[in-house]
């Protein structure tokens, strides 16, 4: 496990000191996640909004929950931020189905989003009110917004709770919470994954010499659905690859592929080389959806 990885899930003393000493910052740093959402100007944009978040960074399902019930509509905008992109600004990753930028441009979790929803828009920006007004310009009928729990607009409030919980419920620094820990009960739907979501893997294109390539966060989560593999490379989430270097870890553990997410797998389209994917679906419950569904009937 990485380090960071180790500080957050399973800290040894050390880490638990550093966690303890950084204890002021984390403070000053929920406090200002509180002030800055309670003092945010309120939006009402006329317009089915989903956000579907988290409280803690990174890791517990977000992007194929969204993919999973964004399909199920016509005329639906993802918005996302578009973390690690290359370019500026309000960018048009796909206009309903066809994807008008690159990878790079887009960031990898809104290019797969883009990939896997053909009756669907999805728009990177940071100024979260200038992409709304985009979507409403182009027509869309309903929203989904990644990582929106922060933002004060009227909108479903959905929550995601993974199955592995951090080991101190602590905000940034001392722990992986974004916002304080009580903000949970201003969710207007908990989602708790094994209970009302599931995630179901399979591989495509499966080798017999596979070499786990992953650059997610907390990557230890996808240990439950590994098969046999022969190594295994872990990067920094969002990291980007190079190809030589791939190749010359491909050589050394005589790999017949690279085993990665999907997530990854957008990162690697262009490189030639051969690869296994793990392609997770998420398997929500039927309730979830009913909720989510009136929620979005009552704009009709």
């Amino acid at each position: 496990m990485r380090w960071i990885d180790a500080y957050f899930y399973q800290p040894n003393f050390t880490q638990k000191l550093v966690s303890f000493t950084l204890l002021p910052l984390s403070l000053l740093y929920g406090i200002g996640s509180f002030v800055r959402r309670k003092c945010a100007r309120f939006y009402d944009f006329g317009i089915p909004i989903v956000s579907v978040g988290n409280l803690i960074a990174g890791g517990s399902g977000k992007t194929p929950f969204i993919i999973e019930v964004a399909k199920m509509y016509e005329r639906a905008a993802i918005i996302s931020r578009g973390y690690k992109r290359t370019s500026k600004g309000l960018v048009l990753v796909s206009e309903w189905g066809n994807i008008q930028v690159s990878q790079e441009e887009a960031g990898d979790e809104p290019y797969l989003i883009a990939r896997e929803l053909n009756n669907a828009s999805v728009i990177v920006c940071k100024n979260r009110i200038q992409a709304i007004e985009k979507a409403k310009q182009m027509g869309a009928k309903v929203i989904f917004l990644d990582d929106g729990f922060r933002f004060n607009f009227a909108k479903l409030n959905i929550v995601l709770e993974p199955l592995l919980k951090p080991y101190f419920t602590l905000t940034l620094p001392s722990g992986i919470y974004r916002e304080l820990p009580n903000a949970l009960k201003e969710a207007d739907l908990i989602v708790r994954e094994g209970i009302d979501y599931t995630r179901e893997v399979h591989i495509e294109s499966p080798s017999e010499r596979m070499l786990l390539l992953t650059a997610i966060a907390n990557p230890s989560r996808l240990d439950a659905f590994l098969p046999s593999v022969v190594g295994k490379i872990t990067l920094n989430d969002h990291a980007q690859f190079d190809k030589d270097a791939l190749q010359k870890a491909m050589q050394e553990y005589n790999a017949t592929s690279l085993l990665v997410t999907s997530k990854d797998e957008v990162k690697l389209l262009q490189s030639g080389l051969k690869l296994s994917v793990m392609r997770l679906e998420l398997k929500i419950d039927s309730q979830v959806l009913k909720h989510i569904k009136g929620y979005i009937e009552k704009f009709k």
